[in-house]
């Protein structure tokens, strides 16, 4: 059984890139392979396989790799939205989009055995996530990103807060600077794509984050 509170803490959560297309899946699926282990060794709580372009056969093949990757490490794989896959891959868990299935829904298919990580972007949207069997929320954006508007730390204190002790994840914009920030207002931990994916940043992060 793969459960929430065998993650290190804060929650390091690493979100792969999402470039994998089925013309490209020879060269990407490397790459992604690539973040999964660096994922590993820098001892991340978790790993997201966020490659929504993939096909179902590619996306199940990618997910198995990383399984072998991940296996007996302190890293946990979850595969965006597509459960099916996570379960026959081997994957300890799933992540869930605001159009994926309801969670309630998910955990009658894939038992308490797995794990189900939900993005949300309100308190309310936590707060069903939560209430319907969900192991944690990715909360965001709370810094500026390309074409979204940043929420803020004051909004994820107040979701914490209110959610208390179930945990929440910040996402958005979140690098060296800014992640003890996170943390502080309540956050179980940080997420990310960019600053998670490259090797250096990522260290440095987990490094300022546990020391």
């Amino acid at each position: 059984m793969t459960r929430l509170s065998d993650l290190d803490r804060p929650i390091v959560y690493v979100i792969t890139e999402g470039r994998c297309t089925p013309d490209t899946f020879e060269t990407t699926r490397e790459e992604v392979l690539a973040v999964v282990a660096n994922a590993v060794e820098s001892s991340a709580s978790v790993v997201q396989i966020r490659e929504k372009q993939l096909l179902g056969k590619h996306l199940f093949d990618l997910t198995a790799a990383s399984v072998r990757l991940t296996k007996k490490s302190r890293t946990r794989l979850l595969v965006n939205d597509r459960a099916d896959i996570a379960m026959a891959a081997g994957a300890d868990g799933v992540h869930l989009t605001s159009r994926s299935m309801p969670v309630s829904t998910i955990r009658k298919m894939i038992g308490r055995g797995m794990l189900i990580g939900v993005s949300v972007h309100s308190a309310n949207s936590a707060r069903t996530a939560r209430d319907e069997g969900a192991d944690l929320v990715v909360y965001g954006p709370l810094f500026e990103t390309p074409g979204k508007a940043a929420k803020g730390l004051d909004e994820l204190s107040d979701i914490c807060r209110s959610l208390e002790p179930f945990p929440v994840i910040g996402l958005g914009g979140v690098d060296i600077a800014n992640c003890k920030e996170v943390v502080a207002a309540g956050a179980a931990g940080v997420a990310g794509i960019r600053s998670f994916v490259d090797t250096a940043s990522l260290n440095a992060i987990i490094k300022e984050l546990r020391a």
